[in-house]
């Protein structure tokens, strides 16, 4: 396997599906309590195919159905992403 498909299997298993996860679990928490808006309930239909993306680009890696240029354009998006939400948090 490629040193980008790793690159990019690592951070979609140790940091996108483990937030992606959190914050499912946080709005499922708030749906539980009846404390969910409309749009809340969007941004849960919307992470759970989120999740799934996350969950396909994996199987796509082990089943060698993606190439190198497709990983690293990935990749870089869910750098970019990441990126983004750490400025966001600061």
């Amino acid at each position: 396997m490629s040193n980008i498909k790793n690159e990019l299997k690592k951070v979609v298993t140790e940091t996108m599906i483990p937030e992606t996860e959190e914050y499912l679990e946080e709005l499922h928490s708030q749906y539980e309590n009846n404390t969910l808006s409309d749009e809340d309930k969007e941004v849960i239909r919307d992470m759970e195919s989120f999740l799934v993306e996350l969950q396909n680009i994996l199987l796509l890696i082990k089943e060698n159905k993606i190439t190198d240029e497709e990983a690293q354009d990935v990749y870089e998006k869910i750098t970019a992403m990441l990126d983004e939400h750490t400025e966001e948090s600061h």
